[in-house]
Formats: C-alpha cells, structure tokens, sequence
C-alpha cells in the first residue's frame, strides 16, 4: 500500500474557537475516491498525534482526504461543542458521550449513584469557582498516571487504553489522562443519537469493531436511525 503523504497543517473556526487541524491527502497511486473524506475526532483526554493519526495514515493510504484537530480548553469534556467542531467540517458523532455519562462505559454497568456523585462534584467545583472558600474538587484522572498502577481488575478496554496512552508507545505532552469535573454537568444531558431518524433519506453508515467495548453504542445509533442505513 502506498505511503501517505505528511499532513498539511490547517486550521478552521467553530463557535469562534480556533481548531488546529491535521489534514492528511491521499498517498501516491492510492485508489481514487473522487475527494471522500473523514473528519477523525479524538477521545476523551486525546490529542490529534495519537489514535487520530494512526486512522488517519490508513485512511490516506486507501484513498481519503482525513483531518485530524483539537483545541482549547483543555480537559473540558463539552459533547455538544465537539459536535459542533465535526459539523463545521462534517456530521454525526460515533459514541453518545451524554449514554456514556449516564449509563457507563459498558451498557451493562450503569450505576446512578456514580452519576450523582459526580453531579454532586460538578456542583462543588462550580461553587469553588464563585464562592470564597469553597471547596476545590480534584481534577479527574480517567486512567492511571503510570502503567505499573494499573489495577489488575480493570476492564480490558482500559487496560489496552492504558498501555497505549499512558507509555511512550503513544504518550503525548499535551495528552493530559484529566477530565475536569464541570464536564459530567454537560455531559449528562446530551443525547447523540436522539435525532437519528431525522438523519433520512441521507444514508447512515455506522462502523466498529468486532470485539470494540463500545459496539454497542453504534447498534444502538443505528437502531434508532431510519433507512438507508448500514452497521
């Protein structure tokens, strides 16, 4: 397969935040795909250098233009501004990120009394903001700072996150492993597939992995989506 091309440095405006960008062109002798394109946006904590670019290079190497981007601020997990940073360029999000705040990681786990805990830290670190002497809530830390800390009980999805985010396999200065507490009080609230069916007659193609933790996110996605649509 062809090598892909070094991506061009870009940048782009949504909701007046400046976006830095990645934009990957299609390698040399790679399959034309008449322009298609896939905007790549990264997870919780991540940046464009790690998982995005691995995406991104294979995607190139068959033929799509791909952008890669993050911004600021850092650590605020707002799932209604990362979708408005993917429809300044594109459309439709892969994982309800509000589903993940509410119900967990994995659909079978929920536990309300971990989401009211949290709310209750949102609420905490808002009054800390406003109030004098109010109490500080500690930044979230997703995964363990260091490998050797990770506990032996951890799911295998975060175990696998853990040897790639938090080693030098993928290890990145501005990759911080934190998540501020006032992202729970957004997150809670949103619903990405709750307009899905509206997504019709556009066609809706859904793609995961076989054995991905979050396959059941997009079943869920594209159950709720009309036809025409694909898993």
């Amino acid at each position: 397969m062809a090598s892909p091309k070094s991506p061009q440095t870009v940048s782009f405006y949504s909701r007046s935040l400046k976006l830095a960008g990645h934009f990957y062109h299609p390698a040399e002798a790679a399959p034309d795909r008449s322009g298609a394109s896939v905007v790549i946006s990264h997870p919780w904590t991540s940046v464009k250098e790690q998982s995005p670019a691995n995406y991104a290079r294979v995607l190139a190497q068959a033929g799509f233009f791909c952008l890669t981007f993050e911004g600021e601020p850092r650590s605020l997990e707002d799932p209604y501004q990362r979708v408005e940073d993917i429809k300044s360029c594109a459309t439709v999000a892969a994982v309800c990120v509000g589903t993940m705040a509410l119900r967990g990681f994995d659909k079978d786990t929920s536990n309300m009394s971990i989401l009211q805990g949290q709310l209750a830290n949102a609420a905490k670190d808002r009054n800390g903001e406003v109030e004098v002497g109010g109490e500080k809530v500690p930044i979230v830390h997703l995964l363990p700072e260091k490998i050797e800390h990770v506990p032996a009980d951890l799911p295998d999805s975060f175990k696998d996150l853990a040897n790639y985010d938090r080693t030098p396999r993928a290890n990145h200065p501005r990759a911080t492993n934190t998540c501020l507490p006032g992202s729970w009080d957004i997150m809670a609230t949103f619903d990405a597939f709750g307009f899905n069916e509206m997504i019709a007659p556009r066609p809706l193609l859904m793609i995961t992995g076989t054995r991905a933790a979050t396959k059941w996110y997009s079943e869920n996605g594209v159950a709720k989506a009309n036809e025409p649509k694909e898993l």
